[in-house]
């Protein structure tokens, strides 16, 4: 093995290393999950030393260079207002879903207009619209980090892969029987994900156009589903009241997670994968262990149906939003309550962290938006001005940078 060169990486912090063997150009990562300003730089250096065998005494320097940057990052102070930079009238009936590219450079919106679109986040033009599905386009990403390739899904029961820098369909993926709700790509962007109406999801090859799987064993509606970071498992939340686990290679089931006793509204990894959180309808989030099925922890501060869950970018936190109008933050080690987030005069619909892990976003039915500190729970501003529900709200990897998407067909660029 011969190491060709380091890449870092801001969120979460790490070291990519890019290194040759029989020939063939590959990659692993240190993760540097718990690097704080304070970290003591030399005895990081000899525990990475100890463990990854390309760091050698020449390339000492190197690395400590690099983990000095990530610790100038990690102690810049957040203390940025956003104001509204952009409202675009996007779409002619109301919005569905929105999602970055990794730059942050490009956002894309779904709408019941049946059509996805691409915008330039810089000037808010409008770049492609993605033209093709019969009815509600309502799942979409990029396959980051590459940020080349779209992937919609439709309650026209299909998803199709389009070319991000284009518009071009490359592939319809045709085999659903009914909506798809959710979908994801795979982090070596071979393969896309999708979640139905059916009871099933399905694993398509992005190459090919083909079907590589179908998972099938709930007995509902698959409302919810995401890759772990490796790209080797796939987890799946269903209105069944249950989670499966799925090995991607063979596409077998795990695990089934079992112990909810309503539907399940949403899933997901952390970083490292070893954990999964769930939330449900019953008013919980549970967080369960990858490697074994066993839940850990139930949390259950929320007075009503939980609506989404998710980690910080490192997996310490862990938030819950919640249709009684409050959401929480978590230590995900202890699974302690460290802030109640108060304010929202409606359910709150989605929530996010930022990458640094320092603010979190919430989107209500209040017509608001709302940016957190997560330490203190402190609301640190109100995104106001649009004149009906926002269902969704989401950061751009820096941060910089929110998108706020509305049933008034309307979406803003707030930085």
């Amino acid at each position: 093995m011969k190491l060709k060169r380091f890449l870092l990486r801001y969120y979460p912090p790490g070291i990519i290393l890019e290194y040759e063997k029989n020939g063939a150009l590959k990659t692993k990562s240190i993760d540097m999950l718990d690097l704080s300003p304070e970290t003591d730089t030399e005895e990081l250096i000899s525990q990475i030393r100890t463990s990854e065998p390309l760091i050698t005494e020449s390339r000492i320097n190197q690395v400590k260079l690099l983990i000095l940057r990530l610790q100038e990052k990690l102690s810049q102070q957040d203390n940025r207002r956003f104001y509204l930079f952009k409202m675009l009238r996007a779409h002619l009936l109301p919005l569905t879903n929105v999602a970055f590219n990794k730059s942050g450079s490009r956002f894309i919106t779904g709408s019941y207009d049946r059509t996805c679109k691409v915008w330039d986040t810089s000037s808010g033009e409008e770049l492609h619209s993605l033209d093709g599905h019969r009815n509600v386009v309502y799942a979409l990403s990029f396959n980051n980090p590459y940020g080349d390739k779209i992937a919609t899904g439709s309650f026209d029961k299909t998803c199709k892969l389009w070319s991000a820098e284009t518009g071009k369909c490359f592939h319809t993926f045709r085999g659903h029987t009914a909506e798809i709700v959710c979908l994801a790509f795979n982090p070596q962007s071979t393969l896309v994900a999708t979640g139905s109406m059916d009871t099933t999801a399905k694993l398509w090859d992005v190459m090919s156009g083909e079907e590589v799987a179908t998972l099938t064993g709930h007995l509902a509606e698959i409302i919810s589903l995401s890759f772990n970071t490796v790209g080797d498992q796939l987890v799946t939340g269903s209105f069944d009241h249950t989670v499966s686990l799925w090995d991607v290679s063979s596409g077998s089931r795990v695990h089934t997670l079992v112990g909810h006793s309503g539907e399940i509204s949403s899933v997901q990894f952390n970083w490292d994968c070893s954990l999964i959180i769930t939330g449900s309808m019953d008013k919980r989030c549970k967080v369960w262990e990858a490697v074994s099925g066993k839940c850990l922890a139930t949390l259950a501060d929320q007075k009503d149906e939980v609506l989404d869950v998710c980690f910080d970018y490192t997996g310490q936190f862990i938030a819950t939003a919640s249709a009684d109008g409050t959401a929480w933050v978590y230590s995900a080690a202890s699974y302690q309550s460290i802030a109640r987030l108060e304010g929202h005069q409606g359910e709150i619909s989605k929530i996010c962290f930022n990458s640094q892990g320092s603010r979190i976003l919430t989107a209500s039915v209040d017509q608001t938006a709302r940016l957190w500190d997560v330490q203190s729970g402190v609301c640190l501003q109100v995104l106001e001005g649009h004149t009906d529900e926002i269902f969704t709200s989401i950061f751009n990897y820096e941060g910089d940078t929110i998108i706020t998407a509305s049933k008034d067909n309307t979406c803003r660029i707030w930085r």
